[in-house]
C-alpha cells in the first residue's frame, strides 16, 4: 500500500473505513480458501491484504479514542 493510499485512509469516516474492513476481510477470506484448495498461490497478496485490514483497524480504532 502506498503512502498516499494510507493518507486517503486516515482522512475517511469510520463508517466508510467499516464498510471497507468488511470487503478486504471478505477478500482475504476468499484468497484463504482459494490458497488452501490450491488454486492461487498469490502470498503476496495474501499478506498484503493482511496488512491493509490491521491498518484499518488501527485507523477505526485511534478515531474511537
Amino acid at each position: 500500500m502506498k503512502r498516499t493510499e494510507i493518507n486517503e485512509l486516515k482522512k475517511r469516516p469510520a463508517a466508510e473505513l467499516q464498510k471497507l474492513l468488511a470487503e478486504k476481510r471478505e477478500k482475504l477470506r476468499v484468497l484463504r480458501a482459494d490458497l488452501a484448495m490450491g488454486k492461487s498461490a498469490q502470498l503476496k497478496e495474501l499478506r498484503d491484504l493482511k496488512q491493509t485490514v490491521a491498518r484499518i483497524n488501527t485507523f477505526i480504532n485511534a478515531g474511537n479514542r
